[in-house]
């Protein structure tokens, strides 16, 4: 199948910050540990080694058994898990909300990224274990984030009130979605097949971290993925000294603050932190630990401790601390063996924000890679884009720079009167020579005329685009409606639409097609044709 890719740098869909850390400015080096490059994997990997414990890796694998209880595994993903208590494994991590049947397509392209690389460090280093992870954030609270997806045209929203951690959010009331989208599914084998995966995913599993990782798992099971709940009496423990640092010290908010000032001066910042960056947590509640008059306090509500409350609280009950985006990241790095978190540019535009954090707490900073994104068009697409001569970078464009460029380049005229203009500068420049040897009172009528003669070949300029644009209109909307059809509401398709609307239409093969072609260690946005 055809395909081609479009450089992130010249999608227009990334920051500044990310083009800089993807073009390697020298600049940024201060914060990262590695670049994502084949090399650089084996000096992470040796790295990584001297600073995780057995301990910790005896404490993951059970932790991994006890959550999996009661789900049907695949071979591949329990011999992964098994494969973890050696000293020779290590994971490539990737994290995402816990979205109602995925939410939008990049769910996928974030899980194939994680298990492509795990196969292509395996070739390379074939004495070691390489475990994709799919860490679920079961801990996050906005609700009105994950409670729907798109299909088609179609929103398929969960009405539902939730104010804890959404992992614990009871699956009752799933039936009306289901029935909602069985109906706009329609007949056939591939809507057999998702109407069966919604139902035994959130119809016959009691809460939404039960309902995602069966959902994940039978996605992805048979490709070795382990999905990690991060919510985890045994794992937090682990993380328990590194909690107490946050409560007393306050290292984050000091050093992320000092990063934040440095890169500030050139790009904007992703997160802001807090001065304590952990959440208390209980079935229905995620309120913000805060410090306030020498005591411990849990936002919006009447719970306060002392210093030695909250310790106490803490050791006895790791599991009601809960780390916010800014600790999260350590926190995942402390209880895996990983070499690399795979996310998206605002995911890794966070992360950049954290080296010096990680370095103040000995821990390992992780390789960070930009997840592959993918534009999926069919056949027909393909065809109406060589006819109307579109490059991808030219759909990738701006919608109203493109009318532009196109109508300029369908017209027989030259539209740019730029040369016109600097030739008319030019003779004005001669009139104020002469205007400065004689009367000076006359310049400012040089400099008028100046003005209204440049702005009147600009309103020309104008005009004549208008009128090829009305010239070239049935071209000029054909390619807008094909613009639009790739990227709705001039958006980007995996930030909209939900898997199943390509699954219903081309079953496996639209996900097997994802593994054959995507390559993590060279992201970009990858056109697959269907």
């Amino acid at each position: 199948m055809p395909t081609d890719c479009v450089s992130y740098q010249k999608s227009g869909y990334f920051t500044k910050l990310i083009a800089d850390y993807l073009d390697k400015k020298t600049e940024l080096k201060s914060l990262y540990n590695r670049f994502p490059t084949l090399e650089n994997f084996q000096s992470q990997l040796d790295e990584k080694s001297q600073n995780y414990s057995a301990e910790n890796r005896k404490s993951l694998v059970t932790a991994l058994e006890n959550q999996y209880k009661g789900f049907q595994i695949s071979e591949a993903t329990s011999t992964n898990i098994s494969l973890l208590s050696n000293s020779k494994t290590f994971t490539i991590t990737t994290g995402h909300q816990l979205n109602l049947f995925t939410g939008p397509l990049y769910f996928l392209y974030k899980i194939v990224s994680a298990i492509t690389l795990c196969a292509t460090l395996k070739k390379e280093n074939p004495d070691y274990n390489f475990v994709p992870i799919y860490w679920m954030a079961t801990e996050d609270h906005d609700f009105e984030e994950i409670n729907h997806f798109n299909f088609k045209n179609v929103k398929i929203n969960w009405n539902k009130e939730s104010y804890g951690p959404v992992g614990r959010v009871s699956t009752q009331g799933l039936n009306d979605v289901f029935e909602a989208f069985a109906l706009e599914l329609g007949i056939g084998e591939n809507a057999s097949y998702l109407k069966e995966l919604f139902e035994n995913s959130y119809l016959k599993h009691n809460n939404l971290a039960e309902a995602t990782r069966f959902l994940a798992n039978e996605l992805f099971g048979n490709k070795g993925l382990v999905i990690l709940d991060g919510a985890d009496k045994t794992l937090k423990q682990l993380f328990i000294p590194f909690v107490k640092n946050e409560l007393i010290h306050k290292t984050t908010f000091q050093k992320v603050s000092e990063t934040n000032a440095m890169l500030e001066k050139e790009y904007e910042i992703q997160v802001n932190p807090r001065e304590i960056n952990l959440f208390y947590i209980e079935d229905d509640l995620r309120e913000r630990v805060v410090f306030e008059n020498n005591l411990f306090k849990i936002n919006n509500t009447t719970l306060s401790f002392s210093e030695k409350e909250i310790i106490e609280l803490l050791e006895n009950n790791p599991e009601k601390f809960s780390p916010n985006v800014i600790l999260r990241p350590m926190y995942e790095e402390v209880i895996l063996p990983n070499l690399c978190y795979i996310g998206g540019g605002g995911e890794i535009a966070y992360w950049l924000q954290l080296q010096s954090t990680f370095e103040a707490n000995k821990v390992t900073f992780p390789i960070l890679l930009v997840r592959n994104s993918v534009l999926l068009v069919t056949e027909k697409q393909t065809i109406k884009a060589d006819k109307l001569n579109l490059s991808w970078e030219n759909l990738f464009s701006n919608q109203l720079e493109l009318f532009v460029q196109k109508t300029k380049e369908f017209s027989k005229f030259n539209l740019d009167f730029s040369e016109q203009k600097e030739h008319l500068k030019q003779q004005f420049e001669k009139l104020l020579l002469i205007a400065n040897q004689t009367d000076k009172s006359f310049i400012g009528a040089v400099k008028a005329q100046q003005t209204k003669q440049i702005k009147g070949l600009e309103n020309l300029e104008k005009r004549l685009l208008k009128a090829e644009k009305k010239m070239h209109a049935d071209e000029l909307e054909r390619i807008i409606e094909l613009q639009n059809e790739l990227f709705p509401n001039q958006g980007l398709q995996e930030r909209r639409n939900n898997f199943a609307e390509y699954y219903n239409e081309y079953g496996q093969e639209f996900i097997d097609k994802l593994f054959k072609q995507l390559k993590p260690l060279e992201p970009s946005f990858t056109i697959i044709t269907l």
